[in-house]
């Protein structure tokens, strides 16, 4: 396997490969161009370049970071606020209907926590998935490996760290519960 297959299968990798590297440069290339563009249609256009896969209605306001870019499936009616920030090591899948609040984190990366095999340097993730008509409030946080379900709200400042199924209001650090939606 490749560096870039094992990362997206969530193995082990090694984060200094040469091909992960230039991905990494040309979302750095697609970054600035996204940030610097003040014209909504053709930042769009961009965005639909650099994400892996996107639905036909999609507005991201800036500034955005995404570590890859290539990793990120969104569906048709995508709206991220200001300061969206992804960490792509493996794939992250939003459907459609989607907002998220400002400053809206996903982190799909791990590492070690033996710290010697940390310190030596390789990296893993774990995906992350998102169902339709899920709003997200600004400054939460989704983490590596979590699921929601369809017709999730999820709490501004919450971190979410497992999974949760459908119809639900959650929030906190870490996020539970808060509420069924009927």
């Amino acid at each position: 396997m490749s560096e870039k297959e094992k990362m997206l299968a969530g193995q082990m990798y090694d984060a200094s490969d040469a091909e992960l590297s230039a991905l990494r440069h040309q979302a750095r290339v697609y970054r600035q161009q996204v940030n610097q563009e003040l014209d909504s249609s053709k930042r769009t256009q961009i965005m639909k370049e650099w994400l892996g896969k996107t639905g036909d209605k999609i507005y991201v306001e800036t500034p955005v970071t995404l570590d890859y870019g290539c990793n990120i499936f969104v569906g048709d009616h995508f709206f991220a606020n200001f300061n969206w920030t992804v960490l792509d090591t493996c794939p992250v899948t939003i459907g459609d209907n989607a907002m998220l609040g400002p400053n809206v984190q996903f982190y799909t990366a791990l590492h070690p926590l033996n710290a010697q095999e940390r310190i030596a340097g390789p990296e893993y993730g774990a995906p992350i998935t998102i169902g339709d008509n899920v709003w997200i409030g600004g400054g939460a946080m989704i983490l590596a490996g979590v699921t929601l379900g369809d017709n999730v709200v999820v709490g501004a400042g919450s971190v979410v760290t497992k999974s949760f199924g459908n119809n639900v209001v959650i929030a906190g650090n870490p996020a539970r519960v808060i509420k069924n939606i009927d």
